[in-house]
């Protein structure tokens, strides 16, 4: 007898594209959201936007800025949703104050608006929040967003830096779907064929058109956002992260330990990839076309790009499979002679 089920939480609505910020009261008025609205952000974004934001929402909005993430954050985030008696959260700017309202309107029932004011993470989509405490960074599960609404001409104005490593993020989907077919060959977790290919397909496609992503190019926002949302989407349908993370994302989880807040998470887990597909398939495998895909869009590449010096990330590789329970190409360690000769190859190091 088959008894076998899912249940799939996506957004209703992703809105992409030129001056889509001012579509915002449609796209609540489409969700039949009611109530206050408590928009969660940090101070840059809220500097940029925040108020033709709120002009939008409607509902008098009052606004929480949030400055360092970690789960403190998050209960403050809880407490000022209680005292303002919000009915509906928006999470306003990049990865922190969004991982920040997806978590806390998770805690307190409510549904939240994702509005990324650059696209430097798939968690503008996911259902899963990434949340620092310490040294250590956790993977929380969480419910995605109702909606997203993602304005590429206020993307495209932000920092470089921060779009290449989004696109970073999206290449890494590319080993941390081998590590999924791995873990499943050899471990026997389950793996989604549908969450796999989407997941490896966006990194594909972001590898192939990365000479068409230049830096001040509206249209360039368009493209990396999109695959965000394909990489998010992915996650939501797998039910997990696997689609999106693996053993480039433990080796960048292990950089934070060492030397917190070096390099961006993005560009920390593309320098992993590359090393990674290399572990995989050897020197005939897709660690050149990673490699030159972030090298053309401006990403690190190397350990001096990310300003880490080569015995780090030794000790990054070599120690990475401790982060977290989660079967990948390290398996159970890789020696310091595999590393090195690993990163070595790969031009890492």
């Amino acid at each position: 007898m088959f008894e076998k089920s899912t249940w799939i939480k996506l957004p209703r609505n992703v809105v992409v594209g030129h001056g889509v910020l001012d579509d915002l009261g449609d796209v609540v008025a489409d969700l039949s959201v009611a109530g206050r609205p408590l928009v969660v952000t940090s101070p840059t974004p809220n500097d940029l936007v925040g108020d033709r934001v709120r002009a939008h929402l409607g509902g008098d909005p009052a606004t929480v800025t949030v400055e360092t993430a970690g789960f403190g954050a998050v209960e403050r985030v809880v407490d000022a949703a209680e005292a303002e008696s919000a009915t509906y959260l928006v999470g306003l700017g990049g990865g922190k104050p969004i991982d920040t309202a997806k978590m806390a309107a998770d805690r307190l029932g409510l549904g939240f608006i994702s509005i990324p004011t650059a696209a430097s993470h798939d968690g503008i989509v996911s259902g899963r929040s990434s949340i620092p405490e310490g040294d250590t960074r956790h993977s929380v599960a969480a419910d995605p967003p109702l909606a997203v609404v993602a304005d590429t001409e206020v993307i495209a104005a932000a920092p470089w830096e921060l779009t290449t490593a989004g696109c970073a993020d999206i290449v890494s989907n590319y080993t941390a779907v081998e590590d999924w077919k791995l873990a499943h060959r050899l471990q026997d977790v389950h793996y989604s064929e549908y969450a796999g290919e989407l997941a490896r397909m966006t990194a594909e496609l972001l590898v192939e058109s990365a000479g068409s992503i230049k830096q001040g190019l509206e249209e360039s926002a368009w493209v990396v956002v999109k695959a965000l949302v394909s990489s998010g989407v992915a996650m939501s349908i797998a039910g997990s992260s696997r689609p999106a993370s693996g053993a480039e994302h433990l080796f960048s989880h292990r950089l934070d330990r060492i030397a917190p807040d070096r390099a961006l998470h993005g560009h920390q887990v593309g320098v992993g990839s590359i090393i990674v597909a290399y572990l995989h398939e050897g020197e005939k495998g897709m660690w050149r076309n990673i490699r030159d895909a972030l090298d053309v869009i401006g990403a690190p590449t190397t350990a001096a790009d990310l300003g880490f010096d080569d015995e780090t990330i030794i000790e990054a590789l070599t120690t990475a499979h401790r982060i977290r329970d989660r079967y990948t190409i390290l398996g159970n360690g890789i020696s310091e002679a595999a590393a090195r000769e690993a990163a070595v190859t790969t031009g890492v190091i």
